[in-house]
């Protein structure tokens, strides 16, 4: 699902007006109206602010179900489930500098960065 849809369909749930989320979140109801109709991307940052405005935690934001979804099992590139990647604490600062990063670019680099990240996953580098 598309991220603008979802908060389109979230406000709607909630019967806020876009004015409402203007109020709530200092952010400009153009700036809403753009996210909800697809032309913009939000930031992380921009995604709590509307996230605490529809009085929702932010996975609500990107999952539809009425529970938090379990996440899978990650293992080491080892084979070694002990050594699960992005529970320690340096993983958790690597997360919170690559979460400052990602929102200082504006939405065309971040959309760049996604296609390029989404291609090397599929392995069409």
């Amino acid at each position: 699902m598309i991220i603008g849809e979802r908060l389109r369909e979230l406000r709607e749930a909630k019967h806020l007006s876009q004015g409402d989320i203007e109020k709530r979140t200092g952010l400009l109801r153009c700036y809403i109206s753009r996210v909800e109709n697809g032309h913009t991307v939000p930031a992380v940052e921009t995604l709590e602010k509307m996230a605490r405005a529809l009085e929702l935690p932010l996975y609500h934001l990107m999952y539809d179900g009425d529970e938090v979804p379990e996440a899978p099992a990650a293992i080491a590139s080892n084979g070694d489930r002990s050594q699960i990647w992005g529970l320690g604490r340096r993983d958790a600062r690597y997360f919170q500098k690559l979460r400052q990063l990602l929102a200082k670019m504006n939405s065309n680099d971040r959309k760049l960065l996604l296609y390029t990240v989404q291609r090397m996953a599929r392995g069409k580098g």
